[in-house]
């Protein structure tokens, strides 16, 4: 949970990249860095999404697509901080997910953070800087039930992040994932209702996911936008091609 307190102003003079910032933990995390002082530039699929967000600027970008990513970087053209946060949740085992089910799992998620990734390295390698890719537990961390394309392409993610905090160390480039717990968010409400039907309410479907949570409670998306927070800044200059897990004890 969040609570009152002041907020550091670790990113002064700095430019910042947020994706999938609509909601959730996106919008958490693109009001969080610039309150912090960084100059953020937001994108969603959605761009109605993005009204009423305080940033430096808005836009409606396809993270899927290659060139919409490469032509929305290229407008901004110096970046010290990025923050990607797309992703997309399939629920089901790999009897349960077709081809098409297989192929949005990893445009969304994995394809769209490799889209972001090698926009933003060009504009970051004069200046250093940070990249955190929002990943998940549920990925080659860990294995829940009914993740199997969601636990491929974010496994990828992790994979992808690693790989790049290897190639980009000595250009002053960090790389890291966070990996959330169960973070209360719309999407997460919508799973919540989907499951509903199978389940036979909204209590038990709520409960399904509450009891993956030994801390017996969601995350908020500020407590993610925090963490992310601190990757960007100083404070966490040495830290490079780590997963850090905000989890409430999941992975105990």
């Amino acid at each position: 949970m969040t609570q009152d307190r002041p907020v550091p102003r670790r990113l002064v003079g700095r430019v910042a990249c947020v994706t999938a910032a609509g909601q959730g933990i996106g919008r958490a995390i693109a009001e969080r860095l610039s309150a912090e002082g960084a100059r953020v530039h937001a994108s969603d699929l959605d761009g109605g999404l993005l009204d009423g967000l305080d940033v430096a600027s808005t836009a409606a970008v396809d993270a899927t697509d290659a060139r919409a990513v490469e032509d929305w970087f290229g407008g901004i053209g110096s970046v010290d901080i990025v923050a990607h946060a797309v992703g997309f949740v399939h629920h089901g085992t790999v009897e349960q997910c077709s081809d098409a089910d297989w192929r949005k799992s990893q445009s969304i998620c994995l394809d769209s953070a490799f889209h972001v990734t090698r926009a933003a390295v060009p504009l970051m390698k004069t200046r250093g800087g940070s990249v955190t890719l929002i990943a998940s537990l549920a990925s080659s961390l860990k294995g829940y039930p009914f993740r199997a394309a969601y636990g491929a392409a974010k496994g990828g993610v992790i994979g992808l992040m690693k790989a790049c905090a290897a190639d980009y160390l000595s250009q002053g480039i960090r790389f890291n994932a966070i990996c959330p717990g169960v973070v209360d968010t719309p999407s997460l409400r919508a799973r919540i209702a989907d499951l509903a039907n199978e389940l036979g309410s909204l209590e038990a479907a709520e409960k399904w996911f509450l009891d993956r949570q030994p801390a017996g409670r969601f995350a908020s998306p500020e407590e993610i936008a925090g963490s992310c927070a601190w990757l960007a800044s100083e404070d966490a200059g040495f830290v490079t091609g780590q997963t850090v897990n905000v989890d409430g004890g999941i992975s105990i």
